[in-house]
């Protein structure tokens, strides 16, 4: 494997970090206390034509891989934004992957155009109050009408709602218990965010503020046929198929932060003086510091051998779930040890090592937590028994 990034890739960071450049940490830090959608990073980042790096060309992306869009994601959270950025591009990334892979012609041509212009936003609708990670217990159900479905249930935690014009819908089309298998009779839609028949209520947290999250109540939705996406019933396989590049994005997500806090504190450590010499001349504070930028270099180089594995077919189901385990941990690891090598002023908003404090715990349990990639790494790994 050559260690090297070509060209095109190095151009995909230095074209990003231009962009990024432009939204300082005060920009970040109102689009937190606001808290508010950071609409301008967004439309700059649609300007650039970033937001379809790994879209069809068909629909005007560039049709390019999960290791490019990596360094993507790596570049926007280690200039500054954190997750408040990340998040508020993510999704164009690999959230609309089923369509690109299951999706008809026009479906494509409909829905992707849209996302990859920066004129529309879409929010995913998987996760629910009662099912949590267990995705085939989800309870949303979409009955089948003349004309398309009509669907009543409850999401948790969807992203960007408020913003968002379109939703990507798992729901059931058949109850589980007259499913042959529990993962059968689940289907995955593309439609309009209705909000005559959808509440979008944001849930008040910790950090990330400036992309919401919320609850959403459906009731008596109507979903055109032509917003199914490939066959019914199989929409918990379509859902399968981007599990393992969402692993890799945020992971490299994570560690671009923990980037970021690491500077952060080695710029405070060398600057700061105490007692007549900078703090960071000390070995107490320089080696959390150091063992820091290992943990890092680590974590990344995991990652990147994950998306390299993706984009050329390979099995990377341990590797990308020990990419997320470890980008988590240097993320929350790196901006705690910046927040104390702040002292009292990690504390402070001036130096924004607490904002990256509260964003950088949520990798650890987002958007799956770490003890259930430990039980993938144990059963597919180690061959040990099921634990669930």
């Amino acid at each position: 494997m050559n260690f090297e990034f070509d060209d095109n890739q190095r151009a995909i960071v230095d074209g990003v970090a231009k962009v990024c450049a432009r939204f300082d940490d005060d920009y970040w830090t109102e689009c937190d206390r606001t808290p508010r959608f950071p609409h301008e990073f967004h439309r700059a980042m649609a300007e650039g034509g970033w937001l379809g790096l790994t879209m069809p060309e068909e629909v005007g992306g560039a049709d390019l891989g999960v290791l490019e869009a990596a360094l993507m994601m790596h570049t926007v959270t280690s200039s500054g934004g954190g997750f408040s950025a990340a998040s508020a591009i993510h999704i164009n990334l690999f959230g609309p992957h089923a369509i690109v892979v299951h999706g008809t012609p026009e479906q494509k041509q409909r829905w992707l155009k849209p996302l990859v212009a920066g004129e529309q936003k879409a929010c995913f609708g998987v996760t629910e109050p009662d099912a949590g990670l267990d995705t085939t217990s989800l309870k949303t159900f979409a009955a089948k009408v003349p004309g398309g479905y009509r669907v009543s249930g409850r999401k948790m935690w969807t992203s960007t709602g408020q913003e968002a014009d379109k939703i990507v819908l798992l729901a059931r089309t058949t109850r589980k218990e007259d499913a042959k298998r529990p993962t059968d009779g689940i289907s995955l839609f593309y439609t309009d965010l209705d909000r005559s028949r959808v509440e979008v209520r944001r849930i008040a947290k910790m950090g990330r503020n400036a992309v919401d999250s919320n609850a959403v109540f459906i009731d008596d939705l109507f979903v055109p046929d032509e917003d199914l996406i490939g066959e019914e019933g199989r929409g918990f396989t379509y859902i399968l198929d981007s599990l393992n590049p969402e692993r890799v994005l945020v992971a490299i997500e994570a560690i671009g932060l923990a980037r970021d806090a690491l500077r952060r504190g080695a710029d405070y450590a060398r600057d700061r003086v105490v007692f007549g010499r900078p703090i960071g001349q000390n070995q107490g504070i320089q080696h959390p510091l150091a063992e820091r930028w290992i943990q890092i270099e680590a974590a990344y180089w995991q990652c990147i051998r994950a998306a390299w594995l993706y984009d050329h077919g390979k099995s990377c189901g341990a590797e990308a779930n020990a990419a997320k385990f470890l980008g988590a941990r240097a993320a929350f690891d790196s901006a705690t040890t910046a927040v104390l090598t702040h002292g009292g002023m990690g504390y402070a908003t001036e130096y924004q090592v607490e904002r990256l404090f509260r964003e950088s715990i949520l990798t650890r349990i987002a958007p799956v937590t770490e003890q259930m990639m430990l039980s993938f790494i144990a059963e597919r790994v180690l061959d040990l028994p099921k634990s669930y």
